[in-house]
């Protein structure tokens, strides 16, 4: 695991609760900023994820 991945992990999460404290107090412009933390969470992570398959991928075709 990587730091990108841990990043993105962490981004989604802090997403979801802005977006729950948005419903919950009423504030819309809450709610978005939580959909876009976990949006950007999401393609952290992804990002990560990639290095973390390519950085596999180079180890298994070593010779």
């Amino acid at each position: 695991m990587n730091k990108d991945q841990v990043k993105g992990a962490g981004e989604q999460v802090k997403g979801k609760v802005n977006e729950a404290v948005g419903k919950v107090t009423n504030d819309p412009a809450k709610e978005v900023k939580g959909d876009l933390q976990q949006g950007a969470g999401k393609a952290q992570k992804a990002y990560g994820d990639a290095k973390e398959d390519s950085k596999d991928d180079a180890k298994r075709n070593m010779p």
